[in-house]
């Protein structure tokens, strides 16, 4: 994110790079950098003249090379962007022997998403040499929470803990998504509006009474008739509600569970779980109706279910049955 932030903020100021080395397992800051560079070098007048843009599934290295070569028109630099770069993965040499010597009036934007690039590599070398280089990871959860959060801020909205779970929960980490959603609420609802689980409902279509959030709670209560119908719910919708994100919350809320039940100074809690202040009292309920060997089993039981959810020692893993089958070990231990 820092270095992210410092190559935008270079753009800004004109500081431009022959090359730039855009790589990692997160595409939207690359998708952004690249929007950005473009903005600021191009305009309709010189962008069907001093902007090239290839697919690397398209095209050869040297044609790539060849068009850097050229000198601008109209504009201050010939742009040159290669999406899809991963895929000249085994002609990267070619560009860096290129390098060695580069137009000084072209700029090269080289998108290789989906994983690092190789440090071995001597494009990789060249570019931190003369370039710049970006290596973009996706977001923890915890971080996702707090990306939402600014992205609502900027926008002008407010929004609490309770609230900005749910949303988490019904945008995950695809930060592209988010994007949308946020720039969605923009054009629906006046600045300063206070986000409710109400309004999430309504304009991202994510219940707000049925989801992952409300399920731990749930259980965390031992409310086992709410707990069926949150499961019923969720089972119906699965591409809202992947099992494997609810079984993972699932042991997430009892691992926390543990922790909190060997806490000596429950006022650290929130820091030591890794969770809001504000959620810490439904650890407080939880541990109230699961004693630490309850809890120890439920975890056991969790695992069993995440390993049923991938097909292990069953034929077929359906959603419904793996998570009614998990409530009811649960709420027996």
């Amino acid at each position: 994110m820092q270095e992210f932030n410092q190559l935008l903020s270079s753009i800004e100021r004109s500081e431009f790079k022959p090359f730039y080395l855009l790589s990692g397992t997160e595409p939207y800051f690359i998708d952004r950098f690249e929007a950005k560079i473009t903005e600021k070098l191009t305009d309709e007048a010189s962008r069907s003249f001093d902007y090239s843009l290839f697919y690397g599934k398209e095209v050869e290295t040297r044609e790539v090379i060849e068009t850097a070569k050229r000198f601008p028109l109209l504009a201050t630099y010939h742009l040159v962007v290669v999406r899809e770069a991963q895929h000249l993965d085994k002609s990267t040499d070619l560009i860096a022997e290129y390098l060695s010597q580069p137009q000084k009036k072209t700029i090269i934007v080289f998108c290789y998403k989906y994983k690092p690039f190789d440090k071995r590599k001597k494009l990789y070398k060249v570019a931190k040499k003369i370039g710049a280089v970006l290596e973009t990871k996706v977001l923890y959860d915890n971080q996702v929470e707090k990306w939402i959060a600014n992205s609502l801020k900027a926008a002008k909205f407010k929004i609490e803990a309770k609230p900005l779970q749910i949303l988490s929960e019904a945008l995950g980490n695809d930060l592209s998504k988010i994007e949308k959603e946020v720039e969605k609420l923009k054009i629906v609802l006046d600045e300063n509006t206070q986000i409710t689980p109400e309004l999430i409902e309504q304009h991202v279509g994510f219940s707000k009474d049925f989801n992952n959030f409300e399920l731990y709670k749930a259980v965390g209560m031992r409310d086992f008739y709410h707990c069926t119908k949150i499961v019923k719910y969720m089972a119906e919708n699965p591409k809202n509600h992947p099992l494997v994100l609810t079984i993972s919350g699932f042991y997430n809320f009892f691992r926390r569970l543990l922790l909190f039940h060997g806490l000596e100074d429950k006022s650290k809690a929130s820091s030591l779980l890794g969770v809001n202040t504000y959620f810490i009292k439904d650890y407080e309920q939880a541990s109230k109706k699961f004693n630490l060997k309850q809890t120890s089993k439920a975890i056991k039981f969790t695992l069993e279910a995440d390993l049923k959810s991938k097909g292990v020692g069953v034929r077929s893993g359906n959603q419904y049955h793996i998570l009614q089958e998990l409530l009811a070990k649960v709420f027996a231990a």
